[in-house]
């Protein structure tokens, strides 16, 4: 598997939130799944309010 770099953002209490995390995973898309996965259980977001700008591996 290979590291992936997820950059975005979302809407936080006080205006839009960025973040850039590393996800492991086979390939780009999985890695984007993974992060809506892990922002949606942790923050309480549907995938729509996440917007990801970019995925570098």
């Amino acid at each position: 598997m290979s590291e992936f770099t997820v950059r975005g953002r979302y809407p936080a209490r006080y205006g839009e939130q960025e973040f850039e995390t590393t996800v492991d995973a086979p390939n780009a898309n999985v890695a984007q799944e993974r992060v809506y996965a892990n922002f949606g259980s942790q923050h309480g977001l549907k995938r729509a309010k996440i917007e990801i700008d970019g995925v570098d591996e």
